[in-house]
């Protein structure tokens, strides 16, 4: 089946209700048929759920969709997108141990590389293009981290090269997927091992929820569930339900979140008062024929810089009627941020500068409105 199909699709086994949508399972821990039963399931002889912060039914029904979709063998769901990166080193890495990523990564991930995982003696070292990956690489190198698109500078990189990279010295690739979801791109083709997704985006996609998962191959998975099981970053049967839901509309509304963002994004390309404008499937990105080569849409989100820097910025979100100002992305409502004062802003000036975020880019995450009336309110807030 296609993947539209997939994600409609693929559930949970009815009970005995026979109910047509998969009921929620609030509980927290699970009946076992006898004393044998009981000890065979705790001693992983037999499958079967024990207690929800291990697995759940309708935690199960949404990581098999996702697992689907991504073309994983395999995948764990966690609270949040940042416990599923953090789940991922904390499962993989060991003490010395040593990360390689691209500089333009997501704040609270920065922070994660340069204050958290010191603590354990495991390092990190940043790289600006992809030619320098190879390099980066040391002996005690174990993982390769790239956001691509990346949050928000929307710097785009070849998933194809870098893995071919990391399987000739036998390092893990992971990849943040967030921007683009597995309907835009499925980095496991392009011969990545680990995809990471904040569900809290795209995939819930109403600024409803929280959540986050894991997607790889079954000996992978394994490995970072011996750490989740136990740390207990897991995600609640609720949110896990709310989130399969989600999946079941995500390719219509990806398909108006593209078609917004493409228009929006080639509009004000055309305003005399933006400095530059930056979307993947724009011939002026400069990472252009990589978008084509390993997206299938441009995604939703739009960044560009106005002329008059950071003060520019601020009348232009002041200005801003209808356009909600959140830190929050990939809702259906249209949202405008600041990622220098926010999302961003425990990054030094410096380092700001050196993934492609100055002080006045303005990120748009396009929504599921109008597309006359989306615009219509930028420039009501680009007439300052």
């Amino acid at each position: 089946m296609k993947p539209e199909t997939l994600a409609i699709r693929t559930q949970y086994e009815r009970s005995q209700n026979n109910e047509h949508s998969v009921p929620l399972y609030l509980t927290s821990s699970y009946v076992f048929e006898g004393a044998e039963d009981m000890r065979s399931q705790f001693a992983e002889e037999t499958e079967g759920h024990i207690y929800s912060r291990y697995a759940n039914p309708n935690v199960e029904e949404f990581i098999n969709k996702l697992a689907l979709l991504e073309g994983a063998e395999s995948g764990w769901a966690t609270a949040t997108g940042m416990a599923a990166v953090f789940s991922t080193f904390a499962g993989l890495l060991s003490q010395g141990d040593h990360v390689v990523s691209s500089r333009s990564v997501f704040g609270s991930t920065h922070k994660l590389f340069t204050e958290i995982l010191p603590k354990w003696r495991i390092t990190t070292t940043y790289v600006d293009y992809p030619s320098e990956f190879e390099d980066a690489i040391l002996p005690e190198t174990k993982i390769v981290y790239l956001e691509t698109p990346s949050n928000p500078a929307l710097e785009l990189i070849d998933i194809e090269a870098v893995a071919k990279i990391c399987k000739k010295h036998n390092v893990l690739l992971v990849i943040d997927n967030c921007f683009a979801t597995p309907l835009i791109q499925q980095p496991l083709k392009w011969g990545a091992d680990i995809v990471i997704h904040s569900a809290t985006k795209y995939i819930d996609g109403q600024g409803r929820t929280l959540g986050g998962a894991i997607l790889s191959s079954h000996q992978i998975i394994n490995q970072i569930k011996g750490f989740a099981r136990h740390s207990g970053p897991a995600l609640s049967p609720f949110n896990a339900w709310v989130l399969s839901k989600s999946l079941e509309t995500l390719d219509v509304r990806l398909e108006r979140h593209c078609n917004n963002a493409f228009e929006i994004a080639k509009r004000l390309e055309a305003h005399p008062a933006i400095e530059f404008v930056r979307y993947p499937f724009l011939p002026s990105h400069p990472n252009y024929e990589i978008a084509k080569k390993q997206m299938s849409r441009g995604g939703g989100i739009v960044t560009f810089e106005l002329k008059g820097g950071i003060e520019a910025g601020k009348l232009f979100l002041d200005g801003l009627e209808m356009i909600s100002l959140t830190a929050n992305l990939g809702d259906v409502r249209s949202i405008a941020t600041h990622p220098a004062s926010t999302t961003h802003s425990k990054l030094l000036p410096e380092e700001r500068e050196s993934v492609g975020i100055s002080e006045g880019l303005v990120r748009l995450s396009i929504g599921l409105e109008h597309i006359d009336d989306v615009w219509n309110d930028i420039k009501k807030g680009l007439d300052f």
